[in-house]
Order: structure tokens, then sequence, then C-alpha cells
């Protein structure tokens, strides 16, 4: 099974990316996660993927008026909520906690989404807004304790600074052991390449794991060689990435050294996707084991 951690569909253009061309939208997406990718020779397709509004999209007055924290909170929800509900088998839910709204209205918007919607992810983006991670802890305590009480996954986007750099997190990680946080990025974006960073903390800290997108490849042959098995996870960051190339990231660690490490089609189908599912209690599915069991897979999933 292949999961995208971090997806970004929209019905208006990026706020702040204000990328050329239309609106990526959610049909937009699943066209582009259908593929087929060629994956070790053989045809596949994202099964599923996280997706939540553009970050852009969570900062900037809404043109319709003011509106309330809470308000505000379901305005730049709503498309993904749209879509979630319009297409349950192949999108997820991550609700992204904006403090700046305030924390109660945040804080009872995790439970809403999570209890009510079946969002299983939070993602926190600190760069975009404006808050140091290891000083807003009244800001993010109460929304961690909230994530830990309700078993969320929580992204952490990094690898931007002055506010994303991927350690400022370290003192809510430690203070939070039962919360899995995932690094967005690997810690590499706009800012800066912090890479090290979360291979270290996820060597050292039970509870951190790397998602794949961003990172430099010849990085991930070296961290993989020594990370637990179950703390790459494959995102995308789609839009403004094209997930075909960061398969590819992944894909080379099956070829030999020195661009490879021989590594066996089971880890690496975990790494795409199973060790996600586990995480959030869908069962894992084994890659398949000719051009010919992929194609037929397609072919059926294709035609329901």
């Amino acid at each position: 099974m292949i999961v995208d951690t971090s997806c970004y569909p929209t019905n208006l253009v990026d706020l702040a990316w204000r990328h050329d061309g239309e609106p990526f939208t959610g049909e937009r997406l699943i066209k582009m996660m259908d593929g087929p990718y060629t994956i070790n020779g053989k045809p596949r397709r994202i099964d599923k993927a996280f997706i939540q509004p553009p970050q852009g999209n969570t900062i900037y007055t809404w043109t319709d008026g003011e509106l309330s924290g809470r308000e505000s909170i379901d305005a730049y929800m709503a498309y993904t909520v749209e879509l979630v509900q319009k297409y349950p088998d192949r999108l997820l839910g991550c609700f992204v906690y904006n403090p700046r709204c305030g924390v109660e209205n945040g804080v009872k918007a995790i439970e809403y989404y999570a209890q009510e919607l079946g969002f299983k992810m939070v993602q926190f983006q600190a760069n975009m807004h404006a808050y140091r991670p290891d000083r807003a802890l009244d800001w993010l305590r109460p929304a961690l304790k909230k994530c830990a009480e309700l078993g969320l996954l929580v992204k952490l986007h990094t690898g931007d600074g002055p506010y994303s750099i991927p350690t400022e997190w370290v003192p809510m990680i430690k203070e939070f052991p039962t919360v899995n946080f995932i690094m967005a990025h690997f810690g590499v974006q706009t800012g800066g390449v912090y890479c090290f960073e979360p291979f270290q903390m996820a060597m050292d800290m039970p509870n951190v794991y790397c998602e794949s997108s961003w990172c430099l490849q010849s990085r991930i042959v070296e961290f993989a060689k020594v990370l637990p098995k179950h703390k790459i996870l494959f995102g995308s960051d789609t839009p403004p990435n094209e997930p075909g190339m960061w398969l590819r990231l992944l894909e080379v660690l099956c070829f030999e050294p020195p661009q490879g490490l021989n590594l066996d089609e089971d880890t690496l189908e975990d790494y795409l996707g199973n060790n996600l599912a586990k995480m959030i209690g869908l069962e894992p599915s084994p890659p398949p084991r000719s051009v010919e069991e992929a194609q037929a897979h397609l072919a059926k999933i294709n035609n329901k």
C-alpha cells in the first residue's frame, strides 16, 4: 500500500505560494495519485493521501468579512472536509492547528474534526503561524494534550528558520512521549537543510518519525542504513512537488550500492505506506511480486 503523508489540494490558488495555473483541486490530486508510477519495474498508484489546506490559506483574512477564530478555522478547513467526505477511499483528513485563531478554539476543533469527521492527523506549522515551538508552550501544550488524548498523529513542518528548525520541537516531543511526531520534509525546505536533526531525533526518541519529501537522495540511503525500519514514511508535499520523483527517491534504496543499499521490496513497501497505514489502523498490504500481478491489481481497482 502506498500512502502519501503530505498533500495540499485547494479550490483557490495557494495564497502563499501563488503558483501559476489553475487551483490544484482534489480531482487533479487524485488523477496524479492514479499515475501509474513505475516502481521496481511494476506499475503502481498512490492508494491514499493525507490532505490539508495549503498553509498560506490558513493565515489570510477571508474576503467575506471578519470571522471569529472558530469560523476562520472551519473556513480554511472546509475544502479539505469536502474532499475527505467525497473521496473517503482515497483521501484522509489532516487538521491544521493555527493557535492565532485562539488556543481554545483550536483545541475544540481538534476534538471535533477527529471525533466527528474522522481526521487522524494534526499539522503544526510554526513558521507560517509565527511562533517558537520551544517558547510558545502555552499555545502548544493544550493542543498536544488533546492529540495525546485522542491518539492523533502530529505532523510538524520542518526545514525553515527561524521557527521550523527541527530541534526547536524537542521540548514538546519529550513532554508528550505517547504522541507520534512526524518530521515533515525531513528537515529540508526553503530555509535550510537540517536533515541530520530529524534523523538523530528519530534515532534517539521512540516517538519521532521522518517523512521523506525534500530530503537529499544520498542522505536517505545513509539514514536508511541505520534508522529503525518503521521510522521512514513516504511523503511528496504535492503541490508544489510532483509525487513521482519522491517515490523514486525511495525506490533507489533497492538499487545496488553506492546509490542504493539492496533494500528488499517488503521494507520498501513499509516506507511507501505500510508503516503509516499501521499507525492509523489500516491493514497493510504486500507489494506486487510481478508486473502481471501489479497490472491485474490496477485493472481491478480502476474498474470498481
